[in-house]
């Protein structure tokens, strides 16, 4: 992936899982690679495992049974109860996120399609601004990125992550309406293939094993 001051770039792939220890038994099975990072999202009652994927990330993500809920609809659908079911199954790839070609507040007010409001969100001493639909569905059933912006200064999970072998090889996008648009005017239409075939998002990673989809 390209150098993000030029264009958008991918930022990072989300997979929904059932419970931390869930998502963790999935990944090795599917990826056969630790994770390189985890942690804790107060605001939203979530925890996560994170893996390199060579210029973007992958982040297995579930609610915190531990942590109070955060009294509003949490990101990425994971109050949903059909999201819930889908989960209960397997871990499933419920949406991305990018990273625009211009600054986070201009791009989300330039969207043909409402990415939701830009929110400030941390994980520790980390903290990053991203777009959050306010009912926590992700736009387009997921196929519309949420949009993020780390602050000057702080490296992306990419650079900071151990390398582990996994690379994102390609990201399939169901066609649905406005997306090619809102793409091409985040500058992250490139990034990415939409298929008017398909049924949902799916992605193609590499892996020590060889490739994999998720989805």
């Amino acid at each position: 992936m390209a150098d993000d001051t030029a264009r958008g770039v991918i930022d990072h792939l989300v997979v929904g899982a059932a419970s931390l220890e869930a998502g963790r038994r999935w990944a090795d099975a599917v990826l056969g690679v630790a994770p390189g990072g985890s942690g804790a999202h107060p605001t939203m009652g979530t925890v996560n495992l994170l893996w390199n994927l060579g210029g973007a990330y992958l982040e297995v993500i579930a609610v915190d049974p531990g942590a109070p809920h955060p009294g509003r609809p949490r990101w990425f659908g994971l109050d949903d109860p059909g999201v819930q079911a889908r989960i209960a199954q397997r871990p499933r790839l419920l949406t991305w996120v990018a990273r625009p070609s211009q600054p986070l507040a201009e791009a989300a007010a330039a969207s043909p399609v409402d990415p939701g409001p830009v929110e400030r969100h941390h994980r520790g001493e980390l903290f990053w601004h991203l777009t959050v639909a306010r009912d926590g569905h992700p736009p387009l059933s997921g196929a519309m990125p949420s949009l993020i912006e780390w602050p000057e200064g702080v490296a992306p999970p990419p650079d900071r992550l151990p390398p582990c072998g996994l690379a994102l090889r390609r990201l399939t996008l169901p066609d649905r309406p406005e997306l090619a648009a809102a793409l091409e005017v985040l500058g992250v239409r490139g990034c990415v293939t939409i298929d008017p075939g398909a049924s949902g998002l799916s992605a193609v990673i590499g892996t020590p094993g060889g490739e994999v989809t998720l989805d």
